[in-house]
């Protein structure tokens, strides 16, 4: 009989010794084992499941203390008690199950702590983002639409040069309700794109009005 045909044990730091007394357990209860039967001795049994006759002696020592066999010098082991067996297997499943809900809690507190690390980027986020609006509060924004003419339109940030043509900076671009907020040198122009911009020189909104539009002004209204 296969040790893994009646062992279905996931936990690897089990002894081996406990593995093939709960082996001999299975082996009495489906009754390949009969009660009363002398098995041969130990070094039969070591080389059935390929162990030393240590890991042997310690798995009947195992099962004599459960009385579930006896160990009966240069005779053999005697088979005594099916009843033993059984709740030596029924205790065994017993354990197994705790250590199984103890592997499941573990997880569930590490899925907790991802959880936890998400949500306190997630709040991160949410703060960096209050910031650039409070900034944004205190910074006027310009805003200026890009006309369906606009030689922007599927170019990026970073191809426009926008800074360079304009002095102004780019802090978000409002595309159909969304705002994307400063956005980054790979972000491409749509038509229809409003542009939120800062800058310092006085005539900035029309160096800016010219580089995207050319003459034509397309405005927003602010609510």
């Amino acid at each position: 009989m296969n040790l893994k045909s009646h062992v279905e044990d996931k936990r690897e730091n089990v002894a081996k010794y406990e593995k093939i007394a709960l082996d001999i357990a299975y082996s009495i209860q489906n009754e390949e084992y009969k009660i009363g039967e002398m098995v041969k001795g130990r070094s039969t049994l070591s080389g059935k499941y390929g162990v030393s006759p240590e890991t042997i002696r310690r798995s009947l020592t195992l099962l004599e203390e459960l009385q579930v066999v006896s160990v009966i010098e240069k005779k053999g082991i005697l088979i005594k008690s099916k009843e033993a067996a059984n709740n030596y297997i029924k205790e065994h499943q017993s354990k197994d199950r705790i250590l199984s809900m103890r592997e499941e809690i573990s997880r569930l507190i590490d899925e907790k702590q991802s959880v936890e690390k998400s949500i306190l980027e997630r709040l991160d986020s949410i703060i960096e983002q209050a910031m650039i609006l409070r900034n944004i509060g205190i910074i006027y924004p310009l805003e200026l639409k890009i006309s369906e003419k606009s030689h922007l339109i599927g170019k990026s940030i970073g191809e426009a040069r926008f800074w360079n043509h304009t002095g102004a900076t780019i802090i978000g671009i409002n595309r159909s309700g969304h705002l994307y907020l400063s956005p980054g040198p790979k972000l491409v122009f749509f038509a229809n794109d409003i542009i939120l911009y800062v800058g310092n020189d006085a005539g900035i909104s029309e160096k800016v009005n010219k580089y995207v539009n050319g003459k034509e002004r397309i405005t927003t209204n602010r609510k």
